[in-house]
């Protein structure tokens, strides 16, 4: 791990778009598949898409990072995540820890919600009338409302902080524990580009949307996978195999070509 070497402020988010857009456009069939099936496997497949998203995500990365060096790349490659399922399963666990916090609060509130509804319905006089009731749903909704922001800011710093531990467990062949530890490093060491790079991807999911939702499937989605393995680049040049070589410098990944 000591040989890995990250670039503080090393990100481009501009760069990391635009420089995905080319790549898919440049080999669009494939990329389109590999991203709607990567996004069926970790979205539309319930508890099992927690076990399985490091693997699937690390995939996706193989195949994009090859096809950055000039490497062939094939749809079957994005299994290869699969090769080294149990570290990247239980880094894909780790990212999801806020994600599933926020999905037990959300069932907790769901709950709560239901049994103040059916004390409404009751001909049963609790806390002495309707007020109390009212009172206490203000309140429940209102810590919510806390909840949910500080899970959210807390979440964002959660992503940044892992973003490279899948790429990096891929690419260098780090266990789970010595790729979170390096990508929590190179993340708060690029926290601002990588701020900047999940509003542009947020703007880029809007447009897709707006385009009837079949765009956020045909063209947000996979830019938002290769947008990130550039950002990763960025952030870890690729030096090869050469002895004594100087990373080269944040800009060397910006624009693809």
């Amino acid at each position: 791990m000591n040989n890995v070497q990250f670039i503080p402020s090393a990100i481009e988010a501009g760069d990391c778009i635009s420089g995905a857009w080319e790549m898919l456009k440049r080999n669009y069939g494939m990329f389109l598949g590999v991203s709607l099936l990567a996004y069926v496997m970790i979205a539309c497949i319930p508890c099992l898409n927690v076990l399985i998203l490091g693997p699937v995500m690390g995939g996706v990365y193989y195949v994009a990072l090859r096809d950055m060096r000039g490497e062939p790349v094939d749809f079957g490659m994005m299994f290869k995540g699969f090769e080294k399922f149990v570290p990247l399963m239980v880094i894909g666990l780790i990212q999801s820890i806020p994600g599933i916090i926020a999905q037990i609060l959300q069932y907790v509130f769901q709950f709560s919600s239901a049994i103040l509804d059916s004390r409404r319905g009751s001909n049963i006089e609790i806390f002495q009338g309707s007020g109390s009731d009212f009172a206490l749903s203000t309140g429940m909704a209102i810590l919510l409302i806390v909840v949910a922001l500080v899970i959210m800011v807390l979440g964002i710093l959660w992503w940044a902080a892992f973003f490279c531990a899948v790429p990096l467990a891929m690419e260098h062949d780090l266990g789970a524990i010595d790729a979170l530890k390096l990508s929590a490093q190179a993340g708060m060491n690029n926290i601002g580009g990588l701020l900047l790079l999940i509003i542009l991807e947020a703007l880029v999911m809007m447009v897709g949307v707006l385009m009837i939702c079949i765009g956020m499937f045909l063209v947000s989605i996979p830019i938002m996978f290769l947008a990130n393995a550039f950002a990763y680049r960025q952030i870890f040049p690729y030096v090869g195999r050469q002895l004594n070589m100087s990373p080269p410098p944040p800009t060397a990944y910006g624009n693809f070509e």
